[in-house]
């Protein structure tokens, strides 16, 4: 206890915030070879890491800066695309509707063209008939007609062309008296 008592005497008669100057040699030589130390290998390597990530950085935002140019760039070649292909569409249904209007056109005048021909077949057809029921009816009325007189006159009335000649100076003798009433 002796030495106990002798370590605290001696430490009354320091202050205890201040320390003794042997350790504080000691000290000051064991930090400036630890700060040696890391000045020659740690430090270098450190300003080497914050180098390279301050140039990761940059270099980042360079390549950022640039996509987003590069990307405003493709926007408006996008939107200048649209833009055309929308013309284009616009165009083209004008041109669809300017044909459509064609073919509309084209069928009206085929359809009236079909029209006036099947209407002129249709007469050609009437006055074929007319002529064919006429010719008929000449020949049934004239046949008529000279049977007829025939028996009236109690002998044949065969001779053709006499009676074709009759028969034809009657019916325009009719024909006549028609048309003048008209």
């Amino acid at each position: 206890m002796n030495a106990l008592f002798l370590l605290a005497a001696e430490a009354e008669e320091q202050p205890p915030l201040i320390p003794h100057p042997d350790e504080l040699i000691i000290g000051l030589i064991a930090f400036v070879i630890v700060f040696g130390f890391l000045a020659k290998k740690l430090l270098p390597n450190i300003n080497k890491v914050l180098e390279e990530r301050r140039e990761a950085i940059e270099g980042g935002i360079e390549k950022a800066d640039a996509a987003k140019i590069e990307a405003e760039s493709v926007l408006e070649q996008y939107k200048a695309q649209l833009a055309e292909a929308r013309h284009e569409a616009a165009r083209m249904r004008q041109e669809a509707t300017e044909q459509g209007t064609a073919i509309i056109q084209e069928m009206k005048a085929e359809g009236q063209r079909q029209r006036e021909e099947i209407i002129a077949t249709g007469h050609a057809q009437i006055e074929a008939d007319r002529k064919a029921a006429s010719a008929a009816l000449r020949q049934d009325v004239g046949k008529l007609a000279t049977d007829l007189a025939g028996k009236l006159v109690g002998e044949s009335l065969e001779d053709h062309a006499r009676q074709s000649r009759t028969i034809d100076r009657f019916l325009d003798e009719l024909e006549e008296k028609a048309e003048a009433a008209r």
